[in-house]
């Protein structure tokens, strides 16, 4: 009998490969999927799908426990915009949200963490079944460019401040100068905004929290984050390796060879 793991699937690619990836260790899965955000291609690769609204945290845990999964792994991020225009909070999520402090990312999820614990459900690290989605170090895809290290060498420090900070993990950077800063808007659209900016030749990094849970928010690349850096004019990408998902990999490759976006992966030390 194959074992069986749950499954938390958010918005984009990530949870759709993070599915096949499970299938070919052996697990059967069990879905819980946001209306709001989710494919429907989920279905196709999970033993069984439970669709809820954002915010139905209860109806979540029933789903887990009557399909009598023990470990949980998320995938695909839940935009925090739906706090605000789609939440649907039932009676569980409500006494959660109480405990909190703030409505900062890492305070929600791992509220959602310790709900999950309560009942007996542990969630386990996003990189455990990640296979080659994870970066390895050095050139990744893209012209060479060398001369751009300094970028790396400018960018990485602000960034893990603000990534410290709970407030993004992206910025945009060009002359040693910060053009922006992502927040609650989403990485697409501070690379329009910062690359707007720019001259065409604007970087981007994207960088872990200090001290990254990596049982959620792994920071993840794509072909999306490709196409919205050439339509805004970026031409340099700088991922951490060991810590970034590079979604829809072979995919993000050629795209990065075809639009001529340097695509960097530098070790966190």
């Amino acid at each position: 009998m194959a074992k069986k793991i749950g499954l938390i699937a958010g918005y984009g690619h990530f949870p759709l490969e993070l599915a096949v990836q499970l299938n070919r260790a052996g697990f059967e899965i069990h879905c819980v999927a946001a209306r709001e955000e989710t494919s429907p291609a989920i279905e196709n690769l999970c033993a069984s799908t439970c669709w809820l609204h954002v915010g139905q945290l209860g109806a979540m845990i029933q789903s887990f426990r009557q399909s009598g999964v023990e470990q949980v792994v998320m995938a695909g991020k839940v935009r925090k915009l739906h706090l605000f225009r789609n939440f649907k909070p039932d009676l569980t999520a409500l006494r959660g949200l109480m405990r909190l402090k703030d409505r900062r990312d890492d305070s929600l999820l791992n509220m959602i963490a310790g709900l999950l614990s309560e009942n007996g459900l542990t969630l386990i690290s996003q990189l455990e079944y990640a296979g080659d989605m994870l970066a390895g170090n050095g050139h990744i895809a893209g012209p060479v460019q060398k001369r751009r290290m300094k970028e790396i060498e400018f960018g990485f420090p602000q960034a893990r401040q603000i990534a410290g900070l709970d407030i993004g993990q992206t910025i945009v950077v060009q002359d040693q100068a910060v053009l922006a800063v992502e927040a609650i808007e989403g990485t697409d659209e501070a690379i329009m905004r910062g690359g707007g900016l720019g001259s065409g030749k604007a970087a981007v990094i994207k960088v872990a929290k200090p001290g990254q849970d990596l049982r959620f928010d792994v920071p993840a690349v794509g072909p999306d984050t490709l196409e919205t850096m050439h339509a805004a004019g970026c031409n340099f990408l700088a991922i951490e390796a060991g810590l970034t998902l590079i979604i829809e990999r072979r995919r993000f490759c050629e795209l990065a060879d075809r639009l001529r976006i340097s695509v960097y992966a530098v070790s966190p030390d």
